[in-house]
């Protein structure tokens, strides 16, 4: 967010002025352009590359007819999902949270599986988003981030058990 001061603005406007307001699970479920902001999160950065699938039966690629056998291994790319145009209307190369207010809200649901899909998926997922949703609340209600240069934010990403930064450079001021 460090690199999107417009996204800061509307979180602020959202929390309203009250920053020792403890926020309550109510309060925390209102914030509706936080939710679009963290699954824009999500979505431009997944936690990881994807997952690794076995096949219980055998089946067939749709569009290219490939057969596909029980026991063969299947890579699912999430990030290849969230960049993918197809599965999104709004340019997927830009961070733009208000697409899942508008054009994009109705996305393919498996073009965004930040904790997997069916029934398989992360069981903590619900608690990780509301930590995390309650975290950037707060941490939105005292501080502004700011961009710490091209420097030391030149990008890019490591994959190790989950995907983080090649270079973090990120200027805090409390409100």
């Amino acid at each position: 967010m460090s690199k999107h001061p417009r996204v800061q603005a509307k979180i602020k406007a959202e929390l309203g002025e009250n920053k020792d307001n403890h926020l309550s699970i109510e309060q925390l479920d209102s914030l509706v352009y936080l939710d679009s902001v963290l699954d824009e999160v999500f979505r431009f950065v997944p936690p990881t590359n994807g997952a690794a699938r076995t096949l219980t039966s055998d089946d067939q690629l749709p569009e290219s007819r490939i057969q596909l056998h029980r026991g063969d291994q299947v890579f699912i790319p999430f990030y290849n999902l969230t960049r993918d145009k197809r599965y999104w209307k709004i340019d997927p190369e830009l961070f733009y949270p208000e697409r899942f207010e508008g054009e994009d809200k109705s996305h393919d649901p498996y073009a965004l599986i930040p904790f997997g899909g069916g029934h398989r998926q992360c069981i903590g997922q619900d608690l990780a988003r509301l930590e995390l949703k309650a975290i950037a609340a707060r941490l939105m209600q005292q501080v502004t981030f700011g961009d710490g240069g091209s420097e030391v934010n030149a990008g890019g990403h490591k994959q190790r058990f989950t995907i983080v930064p090649k270079h973090i450079g990120v200027t805090i001021k409390f409100d």
